[in-house]
Formats: structure tokens, C-alpha cells, sequence
């Protein structure tokens, strides 16, 4: 790996977050090898993985992540992890007395962390386990990484999580480090009492052991970076983890100002018995949230396939290729570490890499602070064509879908944008037409994937700043990512010029090429200004007194009111103009 390597630290807020957060994990990964044959990835796996070592001298890559949740949401994984055990001999104990034992029967694991279980210890699955054509690999001794990773990639059709994934802990298939994982006694995950529903209640949180440990644990790992290039957190947008993650943002700018904060507001199409009152908080949460993060962010970005974020969204978003069930948060959360892992490519890079602070000011200029985040999940390329002949297919539309609850404006008005492509190994970025062969379109006659993805994309946006960033390495798609793609893909996700025969199986699919975009436009401003409304109309007094009696006092409220509706104006277009909707928030 690289000498140089700017390191990144993950802080995880929340479960819908740590949903995607494991996703994400996954995927980095399975990415992960050690075989010095294979070629070199693009991938700097060292920004976000930190080496380290077992007591039996086993070497180790474990996240340089802090993840945060509440009582009751890990189920079968233990707090502190497995990976640095030491043995704890209980006969040390010089109590004499009678004791009263009081065992608890642990959750059942599913069949994926049955198994994870077995390669861990060294063990081989049973041949009857793999799927048809393919063949274990044994080894003698302990079981590597890279063994496991193979191993888990032959089995992957076996997995059906759907109906046994309650916690995000459920699919986890990496160990952690035991400074990872903090959880939050004073709040429940599940039942009806203890809820960490307000942002207020969030806010306060911030203190006490609560403080302490997440300083405890930022400062370890802080302190073993060489060139820490900053933060990337996943906060969820729409409880009281909202509240929380303002004060954390706010704690990581005063304490690590210069560094890059890139936060991310994740938020799920629905929430397990939700009622009207628990809507009318998500939103109230989502406005709060977005304006106080934002604030202490380089840039923030909401994630959520939702139709909006406000009490009445729109239909899920829905992607051509892709089977999907979005009340499902195992499936919904697949699609967005997928963008993700693509969306933060530009400053995980070996060669050409670029700083976090480089890409938030790429985007974020003027007091513009939020962008909003599309991608084409997968990117619909024929298996075998050129980057110019799936584009030339596009012509008409984008390929990509909204990822922020907010829909592109179409007259092609945006003051910034960073797309990255990624995962077209294999395939021609250019046209390989034979000499003196009339280009079908300008597209064929360029001679670079950089400027054919330019051309086309300035021609939506022909006075847009835009940065570029192709990366032919794919997400390796082993288990347990969910298959929720559509049968027309093959195994690498490239479109297949003919269906699979009628009653044969659909292909596993391995790999997929992704296209994302960050956007910072005028359609960003009026989804602010959507969000405003939606909380500027209600009396919080008379409709919802118990969302502000944790906090913020009235007066804190309504300047986070005015705040966000000054934000939204910060988007208004260049020439002055703006819609009826923003002229009612004036």
C-alpha cells in the first residue's frame, strides 16, 4: 500500500445509520486482499482500515470507526467484539457466599453468522453448502481473510436474510475493534418507553460518560494517524440521534478545525410502528438536524430513498434495474452504502487522490453547505458496449435517481458537481470504431473516458463546474449483500443482450458498476424551503409541547427556524430569480 495515506475516521450515529454503515463496511471489505499476485487495487483500503494485532500475533484490519447505538441493539455481538479475547478466568473470583446465577438465553444467530462462525474458527463449510460449479477452498491452519472473503462469495446464493435481519449486527461479517461500539444505556431500542425519539433529548445527551467515552475512543484513534484528513459521519436524520450528531459535529469542528467533516443524514423510507405524532417529530428532527449539522459540517448531504422528508412523501424511489422492498431497512440501506462506497471514492484513493476538504470545496461554496446526492445504482451498460454507447442511450434523461429526496430541476441550473463513475472493468471507455468510420454521435469521436462522461454530462449542465473521478475497480457484492437485482444483469451487473431461459436461475451478481453525483443547485434551496414550511406552519406549543421539553427552548427553535429558511435563500439562482414557493418563505 501507499507510504502516504490520509486517514479518515467513521463515526456511525444512530440504527438506520449503522444499517448502512455495516453495508458499507461490508463492501470495503470484501474489496480487501492480500494475494501479491493480483493486480493493485485503486483503493487505499489503509484510509478508512487500521492494522493492528491479535495476542496470538494474528494481523489484523479492523474499521477506524466509532459506532454509536442504543440498549438492546446488538443481539448476538458482543460490545467489546471477539477478535482481541483474552481469556477471562472466572476462578479468580473471592467471593464466598451463595450466588444466584440468572442466565439469559442469548438470540439465536441466523444461518449467515452460523457460518461466519466456522470460517472464523478455522473450519470449511460442507461442499453440499457452495452453490453448484463451484468448489471450496481449503487451506490448512487458520482460515485468512482472503479465504473467507472467496469462501463467502461461493455460498452467497444460499443466504436469505430478509425474513432474520432485526439488527444491522444481524449481517455483519467483519469483526470490530473493541473501542468501536458504544451503547447508549439511557435510551431503548425497542418498546414504547425510553425512546430516543427528540432532538433535544439527543442534544443533552452529549455529557457526562456519554462524553467521555466518545472522546475516550476519538483520541485513540486520532492518535495513531499519521496524516488524518478527517471525519465522515453517518448521523440518523430523523430521531433524537439528530440532536446528538449537531453536538458531535459541533465537538469534532471545535476540537479538529481544518479537518474535513463530511456528515451524512441517513433516513429510512418508513419506521416500525410510526404513528401520526412520531411523523410530525421526524420531521421536526429532520429540520433541526439538517440546519445544526450543516452548520458544523464542510458539507451535508441527506441520504434516504423517501420521496421527501416531510409528513406526506412522495413514492419511494424507485431504480430501473433493481427488485428492492423499501420498507425493508436491510434492502433500503443496501442501496445507499452502494452509492455510498462510490460517492466516497474521490478521498479514498491511491493515485490521484483528493482530499476531503478539496471535495466539500469543490461543492460547498458560498454559504451553500448542503448538496444532495443522486446515482444510477447500477449504471445500465451493456456487457461488452462502450461508456459512449451507454451513454448515447441516455440521451433523453439522467440515468441516475434522487438519494436526498430531491428531484433534479431539469433546466439545468447548478452552481457545482462531483460525479464519479466506477466498476467498468472490463468494458471500452471509448469508441473503438475503425478508422474512417463515421462517429454515430460526438460522443464516439472522443478519445477519453473522461471527456466523453464530461460531454455528456455538459450537456444537462452547460455552465456547472464539474469534477470527474472514474474508477474501473467494481463493489464486490459478496454475501451478505441482499440479491435485489433485476434478472436482466449479469454476473458483473452489466446488461445482458439476451434474458437467462425461461425457469433457469438468475446469475449472482458479483459486482456493479455505480454512477453518483453530488450536486449543489437551486433544487437543494427548495428542499429547504420545503422543510421549512412544513415546520414553520405548526404551533409546536399547542400541536407537540413534549418535542421541546428536553429542549431547545422556544427561542433556540425559532432561530434554528430562521436559519434554515437563510440557508434556503443561499440557493436562490445567480440571476435573482426563485420560485413562488421561496418567495412565501421571505
Amino acid at each position: 500500500m501507499s507510504n502516504f495515506c490520509r486517514e479518515v475516521i467513521t463515526l456511525q450515529l444512530g440504527h438506520y445509520s449503522n444499517f448502512v454503515g455495516t453495508h458499507w463496511w461490508n463492501l470495503q471489505d470484501a474489496s480487501l486482499s492480500y494475494d501479491p499476485e493480483e493486480p493493485p487495487s485503486e483503493i487505499q483500503s489503509d484510509v478508512v482500515f487500521r492494522e493492528g494485532e491479535t495476542l496470538g500475533g494474528q494481523v489484523t484490519h479492523t474499521p477506524r470507526l466509532i459506532a454509536m447505538d442504543l440498549k438492546g441493539s446488538l443481539r448476538t455481538l458482543r460490545q467489546e467484539g471477539s477478535l482481541y479475547d483474552a481469556g477471562k478466568d472466572i476462578s479468580a473470583a473471592t467471593w464466598e457466599g451463595s450466588l444466584m446465577m440468572h442466565k439469559e438465553s442469548p438470540a439465536e444467530k441466523n444461518l449467515f453468522l452460523e457460518d461466519l462462525d466456522k470460517l472464523d474458527k478455522g473450519e470449511i463449510l460442507a461442499e453440499s453448502d457452495f452453490y453448484p460449479n463451484s468448489q471450496p477452498q481449503r487451506s490448512a491452519g487458520a482460515v485468512s481473510v482472503n479465504t473467507v472473503n472467496s469462501q463467502l462469495a461461493q455460498v452467497q446464493k444460499r443466504y436469505r436474510l430478509e425474513g432474520s435481519v432485526k439488527v444491522w449486527s444481524d449481517f455483519l461479517r467483519i469483526h470490530l475493534h473493541p473501542r468501536t461500539i458504544s451503547v447508549i444505556h439511557q435510551y431503548n431500542h425497542d418498546g414504547e418507553t425510553s425512546r430516543l425519539e427528540a432532538f433535544g433529548q439527543g442534544e443533552t445527551l452529549l455529557q457526562g460518560s456519554v462524553l467521555e467515552q466518545l472522546e475516550d475512543k476519538l483520541h485513540f484513534f486520532v492518535e495513531e494517524c499519521d496524516y488524518l484528513q478527517g471525519f465522515q459521519v453517518l448521523c440518523d436524520l430523523a430521531d433524537g440521534f439528530a440532536g446528538l450528531g449537531s453536538k458531535v459535529t459541533e465537538m469534532l469542528q471545535d476540537s479538529y478545525g481544518g479537518r474535513g467533516i463530511l456528515t451524512w443524514g441517513l433516513a429510512p423510507v418508513s419506521h416500525p410502528n410510526s404513528t401520526p405524532m412520531k411523523d410530525l417529530y421526524h420531521m421536526l428532527n429532520c429540520a433541526l438536524g439538517t440546519v445544526h449539522m450543516a452548520s458544523h459540517s464542510s458539507f451535508f448531504c441527506p441520504l434516504t430513498l423517501r420521496g421527501g422528508l416531510g409528513r406526506r412523501p412522495s413514492a419511494p424511489t424507485e431504480f430501473p434495474l433493481l427488485n428492492y422492498d423499501p420498507s425493508l431497512w436491510y434492502h433500503s440501506s443496501s442501496v445507499l452504502a452502494l452509492a455510498l462506497d462510490a460517492l466516497t471514492l474521490p478521498y479514498r484513493l491511491k493515485n490521484n487522490s483528493v482530499p476531503m476538504w478539496q471535495v466539500a470545496d469543490a461543492l460547498a461554496v458560498s454559504g451553500r453547505k448542503v448538496v444532495a446526492a443522486y446515482g444510477a445504482i447500477p449504471f445500465p451498460m451493456m456487457h461488452g458496449s462502450s461508456l459512449p454507447d451507454a451513454l448515447t442511450a441516455c440521451t433523453d434523461v439522467l440515468p441516475w435517481k434522487p438519494l436526498s429526496s430531491c428531484p433534479e430541476p431539469g433546466d439545468g441550473r447548478c452552481y457545482s458537481q462531483y460525479v464519479t463513475l466506477k466498476g467498468f472493468e472490463g468494458q471500452r471507455l471509448i469508441s473503438s470504431l475503425a478508422p474512417g468510420t463515421q462517429p454515430p454521435t460526438p460522443l464516439h469521436s472522443l478519445h477519453s473516458g473522461e471527456d466523453v462522461l464530461a460531454s455528456y454530462i455538459g450537456s444537462f449542465y452547460p455552465t456547472a463546474p464539474l469534477a470527474l473521478q472514474l474508477v474501473s475497480t467494481p463493489s464486490k457484492l459478496t454475501a451478505p449483500f441482499p440479491q435485489i437485482f433485476s434478472q436482466s444483469l449479469g454476473a458483473q451487473g452489466f446488461l445482458q443482450s439476451q434474458p437467462p431461459p425461461p425457469g433457469s436461475p438468475a446469475p449472482v451478481v458479483s459486482s456493479a458498476p455505480v454512477m453518483t453525483s453530488l450536486q449543489c443547485g437551486p433544487a437543494v434551496g427548495s428542499w429547504l424551503s420545503e422543510l421549512h414550511r412544513g415546520a414553520r406552519t405548526l404551533d409546536i406549543r399547542r400541536v407537540a409541547p413534549s418535542f421541546l421539553s428536553q429542549g431547545p427552548e422556544m427561542a433556540e427553535y425559532e432561530e434554528a427556524l430562521e436559519e434554515l429558511r437563510l440557508l434556503a435563500r443561499c440557493y436562490r439562482d445567480d440571476s435573482g430569480t426563485h420560485s413562488s414557493s421561496e418567495e412565501d418563505d421571505d
